[in-house]
């Protein structure tokens, strides 16, 4: 399939634009389109890919698709962490991990002596986890250093370090950022590595180096050498530094400890392209999260929580666009776009058949006669191929269907430049019944957010994510800074009451319960939600 859209000379044309760095408008590909042309561009221009999009979601959506369409090939995930901005609560291990291994993975192609990645990687972020300060560069790259057999070094110089740049000291190494001593055997593992790494000491000279199964504590292969990054984007070994106590330090510190603001768009090489899904939601999605982390910041120093000097802890969306200024880049969506590319106009939504299946049998067949080409991708492919062979038994076609066994959320119609089509068929169009948006409504998402609140009553038990359990009163209308807008009244213990503006309804859920329990409103101004929220995520924690 990958091979039918690099077969379009507007593909090659953009191919040829990409490669002189010629400023480029957006595409305005329909969505199930751009995930196969990110994997093409990346495949052909072997160059790192760095794709950012407006919601998690989004990004989610991104990475699981793409492990179809790049198979064995490496995409990873940035994530955002969990807190918002403000919040004093602490990243999940698993974000911390994943966006480690993605600082590790770019700074392979700065640090001397380190293989660069023999496959050009592409990395799916969301827009705030691009926003998300984390140490800078320089800093990552001063404390990461390459291990190597037979290399001179004194054991204890290295658990002093290794505790430096965040790594637990632990009996036994069974989760990434942890390491152990035990007589002249040091056990580490970088966030990056699939496998923790013994190295084994004669004196101070490291003997042996081999990975090890961390269930079984079984040696599985030797190797060479191994990279030792950062375990954490906050250094403890910074924190000391400056006198800040060690004891409760998290990323919540992280512009505290690291002053210099950096996002990870620093550590991208210079060959880098990077692919923005549409450009009018990301600004769009970027500001309402700078207002919400404005009104957090201004409440949490109203309460005490926060000092004054607290330095902001992301970066804004147009020092986001300065720094794209010094990379290529190229718009997937329509933000850019004056009218759709002859690229989007290659791609069509592909015809709906509601579970009919001999309908679509028959669509295929007569396709068959005109010479298209057939790509069925489904989780009910075996039942599909049975239909197809019972209807071609004693009618044989001159075509064959190409039948995958896989998911995707939606397929499309490619017509190439000689007129022949292309059909990827996935469940939505063979099984599903509702059309998906036109792909110019997308952006609906961020500009209808009444959608979030119609079945809301007066009188409802109302979930604010930042100020806890309260009570719907209706809808106000109010006049702030000379503008007149909508809000959404809530009701607290006490009788204070908060107006959230429309645009912010997704900030709000209907209040789920034991059933015929009448819940306590939140009191506004103390820690109480606060201490519930962070029980209520440690259990999440425990429990997955």
């Amino acid at each position: 399939m990958l091979d039918s859209i690099r077969s379009l000379k507007a593909y090659r044309s953009l191919l040829e634009d990409l490669r002189a760095g010629l400023p480029l408008p957006g595409l305005a590909l329909m969505r199930s389109a751009r995930i196969p042309l990110a994997e093409s561009l990346r495949e052909d221009l072997q160059r790192p890919v760095f794709l950012i999009t407006d919601r998690a979601d989004h990004a989610l959506y991104w990475f699981d698709e793409l492990s179809f369409w790049a198979k064995d090939l490496p995409v990873y995930l940035f994530p955002e962490p969990t807190p918002l901005f403000y919040e004093p609560a602490a990243w999940g291990a698993q974000v911390r991990r994943d966006r480690i291994q993605v600082l590790t993975l770019l700074a392979k192609y700065a640090i001397p002596g380190v293989p660069k990645p023999e496959i050009p990687p592409l990395i799916v972020a969301p827009i705030r986890a691009v926003m998300t300060r984390t140490l800078s560069r320089r800093e990552f790259l001063k404390a990461s250093k390459p291990i190597r057999q037979g290399q001179t070094i004194s054991l204890e110089q290295l658990k002093r370090w290794w505790v430096q740049i965040g790594y637990q000291s632990m009996d036994t190494v069974l989760e990434p950022g942890q390491f152990s001593h035990r007589g002249g055997i040091l056990d580490i593992w970088p966030p990056a590595e699939a496998y923790p790494v013994r190295l084994e000491f004669f004196g101070d000279e490291i003997e042996t180096l081999r990975t090890f199964d961390p269930a079984t504590q079984r040696k599985i292969q030797p190797i060479q050498s191994v990279l030792i990054t950062p375990a954490r984007e906050v250094l403890p070994g910074k924190a000391s530094e400056l006198n800040l106590s060690l004891q409760d330090l998290d990323e919540f510190y992280l512009p505290v400890v690291h002053s210099t603001p950096a996002s990870v768009l620093e550590f991208l090489p210079q060959n880098v392209l990077i692919i923005l899904d549409d450009l009018d939601l990301l600004q769009t999605f970027s500001n309402e999260i700078e207002e919400q982390a404005i009104k957090t910041r201004h409440d949490s120093l109203a309460e005490g929580i926060l000092e004054k000097d607290f330095p902001v802890p992301y970066i804004s969306f147009s020092e986001i666009r300065e720094i794209l200024s010094a990379y290529p880049w190229i718009e997937l969506g329509r933000g850019t776009a004056t009218e759709n590319s002859p690229l989007a106009e290659a791609f069509q939504p592909g015809p709906r058949f509601g579970g009919r299946l001999k309908s679509f049998v028959d669509f295929l067949l007569s396709g068959c006669a005109d010479r298209q080409k057939f790509f069925i991708l489904s989780r009910q492919v075996g039942r599909i191929r049975e239909v197809w062979q019972e209807q071609t038994e004693q009618n044989p076609v001159s075509c064959q269907p190409e039948f995958l066994e896989g998911t995707l959320s939606e397929g499309w119609v490619l017509t190439l430049d000689d007129g022949q089509q292309v059909y990827l068929f996935t469940d939505s169009e063979i099984f599903g019944w509702d059309r998906p948006q036109p792909r110019g409504r997308a952006r609906q998402a961020v500009y209808a957010p009444e959608s979030e609140y119609t079945d809301f009553k007066v009188g409802d038990y109302i979930v604010h994510v930042d100020y806890g359990i309260g009570r719907f009163a209706g809808l106000s209308r109010r006049t702030v800074d000379g503008i007149e807008r909508e809000y959404l009244a809530i009701e607290y213990e006490g009788g204070d009451t908060i107006f959230v503006p429309v645009y912010q309804a997704d900030r709000l859920t209907r209040y789920i319960g034991p059933s015929g329990e009448t819940p306590s409103l939140t009191h506004l101004g103390g820690s109480e939600w606060a201490s519930v929220k962070q029980r209520v995520r440690e259990s999440v924690l425990e429990v997955a």
